[in-house]
């Protein structure tokens, strides 16, 4: 489906502000019609300050089930968390919890948090790359299911539970598997080898263990749904030997990396790159080309990527499903942006026009460069303009930037042409940033508050309850 198509009712939304070329973002219906109320924008973010998040966890259900009907489909049991490390609100988890999902966590406030909004432990999964001991001590206390990521690690988990009194539940936990580096899949720093499990897992009591081995676990970087199909071969030969040592792994967790994609137009996406690598000066800050960014298209996104996957040889005659299947192992996922497509976008308010001392024309925002950022070079898609009341303005194309003291503090490195032109008072709207571009590496430097979180709540928003224990802006 083109944009063309699929945007028609939306495109006076979009004709405020475009990029060179555009690159014109999905909307969900619950976006268009909020960025179509220019009153009720200008209203949350008189109420709420700008930056603003504004949340709508619907989509979150629909992409979910998309996923496990593929797995259904291919006769796979498939058990998926929310990864919280995608975006913090409260919000996120009690639309987890309501669709029968669970969470993955990364830190020790993460893991109190959705144990305070009353998640089951069984539907927490603790992945943190850093797991001091008060993390440890909370997820053994709670009987969530930790991932151990090292043998140091392992050790300090052994530590803790040392005290577990004799009788008591086991704790369960998940090894995560460092596989092989090869062309298709890059070397990582997360999880150990298949050796390397084995031979702690060889002096370990398989009945009697204070910890309970209930799976393996990985963590790729990247997308490719062959390199995942190549890891869990890895993750099946692991699980055969753990079994066959005695202990009784029931899942294989393949961690995130689920495409989706920002835009519909696949053609768009192609002449961006071809006009980004002909004349990247007319497209972008000081002709500094783009080198690491995230695919805002991707052809195989959710359900048809996971089909595919389950489809890979996993062996000389067997798939990815068989091999899970004639095992009667779980496959499990963690998701962030995949499941928070369409969740969330973010306001930010115009404070001023101005221009560099070369002439460059700039719209100064009231929030800054990390606050819709992820660990990609930038936000692509582009922006929709929602204008304040009042006279016309002139026309004029240049670019955002924000409030850090810093030369380079480019909100966005693309070039935008404002064709009605756009001035202080007047908000920008990013669309489709819920899944890590508004919190992933949001900063309060120079004293700036972060920015405040709201949901969608019976027709209107509500802040969300985790500004309640982070530093917002003052009411």
């Amino acid at each position: 489906m083109t944009t063309d198509a699929a945007c028609d009712r939306t495109t006076p939304l979009r004709a405020g502000c475009q990029g060179e070329p555009p690159l014109t973002a999905r909307l969900e219906p619950w976006m268009a019609e909020l960025l179509a109320d220019r009153e009720a924008c200008h209203d949350l973010v008189e109420r709420y300050g700008s930056p603003l998040n504004v949340h709508d966890f619907a989509p979150l259900t629909r992409n979910a089930a998309e996923l496990t009907a593929a797995a259904d489909d291919a006769g796979v049991d498939l058990r998926i968390f929310v990864a919280r490390k995608a975006n913090k609100t409260l919000g996120m988890v009690e639309a987890a919890r309501r669709a029968g999902l669970g969470v993955d966590v990364g830190s020790f406030r993460e893991l109190e948090q959705v144990l305070a909004a009353g998640m089951s432990a069984d539907d927490i999964v603790v992945t943190a790359a850093v797991k001091p001991r008060p993390t440890l001590r909370l997820a053994l206390d709670a009987r969530a299911t930790l991932v151990l990521d090292n043998l140091d690690e392992a050790a300090a988990v052994d530590a803790e539970a040392a005290g577990t009194e004799r009788g008591a539940p086991r704790h369960p936990v998940a090894l995560r598997l460092a596989p092989r580096p090869s062309d298709r899949i890059p070397p990582t720093r997360f999880g150990e080898s298949v050796a390397t499990w084995l031979t702690w897992a060889r002096g370990r009591d398989a009945d009697h263990d204070r910890l309970r081995i209930d799976g393996v676990h990985f963590h790729l970087h990247g997308y490719d749904a062959g390199a995942r199909a190549a890891a869990l071969g890895e993750a099946l030969e692991l699980v055969d030997e753990l079994r066959a040592l005695g202990h009784r792994p029931g899942f294989i967790d393949i961690g995130g990396g689920i495409p989706m994609s920002y835009l519909d137009d696949a053609e768009q996406w192609r002449r961006f790159w071809q006009e980004h690598d002909d004349r990247p000066d007319a497209l972008l800050w000081r002709g500094k080309p783009l080198e690491q960014v995230y695919p805002y298209h991707q052809e195989l996104v959710r359900g048809p990527w996971l089909r595919e996957l389950l489809a890979l040889p996993v062996g000389p005659r067997t798939s990815v499903a068989e091999a899970l299947r004639d095992r009667g192992l779980e496959l499990r996922c963690e998701p962030g942006r995949a499941l928070l497509d369409g969740c969330g976008l973010t306001l930010a308010q115009v404070v001023h026009r101005s221009t560099t001392s070369d002439d460059v024309p700039l719209l100064g925002l009231e929030m800054n460069r990390t606050q819709c950022r992820s660990t990609s070079d930038d936000f692509l898609v582009d922006p929709v303009l929602v204008r304040a009341a009042g006279g016309a303005r002139e026309p004029f194309t240049g670019f955002l930037v924000g409030a850090y003291c810093i030369e380079a503090e480019l909100i966005s490195r693309r070039r935008l042409r404002f064709p009605d032109g756009a001035g202080a008072g007047d908000l920008v709207a990013f669309p489709n940033t819920a899944g890590y571009l508004m919190h992933i590496l949001e900063s309060a430097s120079h004293q700036i508050p972060l920015a405040s979180n709201v949901v969608a709540d019976g027709g209107g928003y509500e802040r969300d309850g985790i500004d309640a224990v982070s530093p917002i802006r003052p009411m």
